[in-house]
């Protein structure tokens, strides 16, 4: 699934709940610092998952890492927290107007060995497999066989 034997998903249960969403780059350079915000009337923030993947947006346009989710910090618009105004306005206010969001605070976030190609038209909202789902994966199409959001 990741490079190298010292991965934090060596030893993970296989039937882990994995929540794979849509990441722009502004979203995904969150993630690389360690968080993803999401609007809090988003129904993701509310779901059950011990795991996040990203699927990066065209030009890249495949799910490209995962990380392991430590945290869910709730935050209001102007309240200290995880999320600066640079983030916010980076990151929320293109998709919606709201005063709340939910942050997901990452573990070490991992480059898939093999990325997962888009081969439909991308991703939309959040999708739900198993970890074992997304290591068998080598196209979306073989995510939405398992997708349990669908």
């Amino acid at each position: 699934m990741t490079d190298g034997e010292g991965s934090v998903f060596a030893g993970a249960d296989p039937e882990a709940r994995v929540c794979v969403v849509a990441t722009r780059p502004a979203t995904f350079e969150r993630c690389r610092e360690g968080f993803y915000p999401a609007p809090a009337s988003y129904d993701r923030t509310d779901e059950p998952f011990d795991y996040m993947a990203f699927y990066r947006t065209a030009p890249v346009s495949a799910v490209t890492h995962v990380a392991g989710v430590v945290e869910r910090v709730d935050q209001r618009r102007g309240e200290p927290g995880p999320l600066s105004d640079r983030d916010w306005t980076a990151t929320i206010d293109p998709f919606v107007d709201t005063d709340a969001v939910v942050v997901f605070e990452l573990g070490e976030l991992e480059r898939l060995a093999n990325p997962i190609e888009n081969d439909l038209r991308g991703l939309r909202g959040a999708w739900y497999c198993t970890l074992g789902d997304l290591d068998a994966a080598t196209t979306l199409s073989d995510l939405t066989d398992h997708d349990d959001s669908c």
